[in-house]
């Protein structure tokens, strides 16, 4: 599908001032011009998507690939102009800040928090516990250990509290809690499921990483929310039952990870549901894939496909925006070259997930949201 893509001509300068779109310079008709100052750079374009969302008050982000940030040029000048928020992609898994047990890699995860606080985006926080990407000494698998219960209690609180505490007033939101549900709406029989003899570890790991940083939006992240089933309704009586007990749950994440292969999901009423509660939620990995040809994994078999990919971002954007307690919209990457799913998703071959191409030119699924953007004036403001 091809779009002209959005570029505003203005005669002042486009600022963002306490999260709104500003435009300053211009001169009524008849009135002396101010005394001449000297204008700082712009610092991203008017028609870049984190300007046109601040318009709503919303956050656009993306997952960061600190291999590229710094080194890529390309890519490190897109990650600034186009997201107002970024996540860690990986450096800030347990497996990569304490890879040998009581020795801790900070450096990858302050790189990104001073990229952030130069270029005026948020931090999300990605993620505090996990099953997956544990280090070694910890955890091969998520599900066995050598510690006792004990010793896995304690060195899940510590962690919390010295990861927590490390980035204090950093992060906006974390993801404290990552995947404990499976497919079939039940806990993972986890190293901390099997610890604590039940789920109360998710109670135990808020109220820790709330003591740890107070100001920081606290968040369960999932995937396959977005769809009403066995999954999403256990997640719902989860957080219904930790705001009962006064838990300090701020928010929920829906991963959107969705695939033209399957039909769109009912996401405007499950993030409904959720902000019922009393939440804020948050789309926090947002890709959309198809199948694409083995011998270019991010090129798609069937040339309609793209159409498909584009109405799929368009109508989670959408949603999203609906929505007032939905704060915040971030791809899980925006460059094809580096995303996951190739990777993952190889039999069948899906790829093509995200907005910007291999070469990082933006695609039509880029367009779309920038034009769902442009036209949201009218959305709820955050």
């Amino acid at each position: 599908m091809h779009r002209l893509r959005l570029t505003f001509a203005v005669a002042s300068t486009a600022v963002l001032l306490g999260g709104q779109l500003t435009f300053v310079g211009s001169v009524p008709a008849g009135a002396a011009p101010p005394a001449a100052k000297p204008s700082p750079p712009q610092a991203y374009p008017a028609d870049s998507l984190r300007a046109l969302a601040a318009r709503v008050g919303l956050r656009v982000g993306t997952a960061v690939n600190m291999d590229q940030l710094g080194t890529n040029e390309k890519y490190t000048q897109i990650t600034a102009q186009q997201f107002s928020s970024v996540t860690a992609e990986n450096v800030m898994k347990w497996s990569e800040v304490e890879p040998t047990r009581g020795n801790y890699t900070w450096e990858k995860a302050d790189q990104l928090v001073a990229f952030a606080k130069k270029n005026k985006q948020l931090v999300r926080g990605h993620t505090l516990l996990w099953h997956n990407q544990l280090p070694t000494w910890l955890s091969s698998d998520g599900y066995t250990t050598t510690l006792s219960n004990d010793e896995v209690k304690a060195v899940l609180k510590k962690h919390i509290f010295d990861q927590a505490r490390h980035f204090k007033g950093d992060i906006w939101q974390w993801d404290v809690v990552n995947e404990a549900f499976d497919d079939n709406g039940q806990p993972r029989q986890t190293i901390w499921y099997k610890a604590w003899g039940g789920t109360g570890y998710i109670a135990d790991a808020f109220r820790w990483a709330h003591q740890a940083d107070p100001k920081a939006l606290l968040f369960y992240n999932d995937y396959n929310l977005e769809f009403t089933g066995v999954k999403s309704d256990a997640v719902y009586a989860l957080v219904r039952s930790l705001k009962a007990q006064r838990v300090p749950i701020h928010g929920l994440g829906f991963q959107g990870h969705l695939s033209t292969q399957y039909g769109y999901p009912d996401l405007t009423n499950n993030l409904e549901r959720f902000a019922a509660l009393g939440l804020k939620v948050a789309l926090t990995e947002v890709d959309v894939r198809t199948l694409t040809k083995a011998d270019a994994v991010n090129e798609p078999v069937d040339a309609l496909a793209p159409y498909a990919q584009e109405s799929y971002w368009s109508r989670t954007l959408k949603a999203c925006l609906a929505i007032r307690a939905c704060i915040s919209f971030t791809p899980w990457g925006f460059g094809d070259a580096y995303s996951w799913v190739p990777g993952v998703f190889a039999d069948p071959q899906e790829g093509a997930a995200l907005i910007y191409d291999e070469q990082l030119n933006p695609k039509g699924q880029y367009d779309v949201l920038q034009q769902d953007l442009a036209l949201a004036a009218g959305a709820p403001r955050r």
